[in-house]
């Protein structure tokens, strides 16, 4: 289960890459914009802003994001985006943090891609964090003997390719492509604020495997892990490199 309302407490600074992403795309009057991986909605919204005569298609493979981006306004399906194929008129494709969580997601670009029509726009980010701090001690911690049950449970550094494998698979998929990678430094307030930001992502898979008192005795274990590897500066925040990885590719 995904937590809508975990995931909004940083919906400015979440955001940041998504409009960068989607600044990248010229597409001037487009049909079909599709949004993969629609989350609660509160950027969907913004596509159909920028394109408001197109067809808007969102999907998510949570209920719970989807009931949230209904509500939104969004006209949102559960789905999965492994089950997707884009219909003829899908001139825009945009998927945001969605493919680091789909092992078969390089095949699935070769797939989407050639099915989509002349002049077609495809824009993917995903995290390029998986070997920073945050994501390593919580793999460390997981793999501890006390803790079975999360033996496997969590990515690895392989679960996003390099930008200049993107960029390689999207060129020989005969594609115009513009790729890049940006860190921003997010500044994150209040206590444990680290633990609080991957409790709404990375953490997911930890909570769904845990019940309720392992999954607090899990947290209490890593919070001084990640305060040692995030001190707080003197006024109470944190700084949070926070490594993306961008492709635009045009058809």
């Amino acid at each position: 289960m995904w937590d809508p309302a975990k995931y909004l407490d940083y919906a400015d600074l979440r955001g940041r890459p998504f409009y960068d992403l989607i600044g990248r795309i010229d597409a001037v009057a487009p049909r079909r914009v599709v949004d993969l991986g629609c989350g609660p909605g509160n950027l969907t919204v913004s596509l159909a802003k920028r394109w408001p005569d197109a067809v808007v298609e969102a999907l998510d493979s949570s209920p719970e994001m989807v009931a949230q981006a209904r509500a939104a306004g969004v006209d949102a399906r559960v789905a999965d985006v492994r089950d997707w194929m884009p219909a003829p008129d899908s001139d825009v494709v945009v998927t945001n943090a969605v493919l680091q969580w789909v092992p078969e997601h390089r095949a699935l670009l070769r797939r989407w891609v050639a099915a989509l029509p002349p002049g077609a726009w495809f824009a993917m980010q995903v995290p390029g964090n998986m070997g920073s701090p945050s994501h390593v001690l919580t793999r460390q911690l997981a793999s501890r003997p006390e803790w079975p049950a999360l033996h496997g449970v969590l990515r690895g550094e392989d679960a996003v390719s390099s930008p200049a494998e993107y960029a390689d698979l999207l060129a020989d998929a005969r594609c115009a492509v513009d790729v890049w990678e940006t860190t921003y430094v997010q500044r994150l307030s209040g206590p444990d604020a680290v633990l609080e930001w991957i409790t709404g992502t990375a953490l997911r898979p930890v909570r769904a495997v845990l019940d309720d008192d392992e999954w607090q005795r899990f947290r209490a274990q890593l919070a001084p892990m990640l305060t040692e590897a995030y001190p707080p500066r003197a006024d109470g925040t944190t700084w949070f490199p926070f490594r993306r990885v961008f492709a635009v590719a045009r058809v």
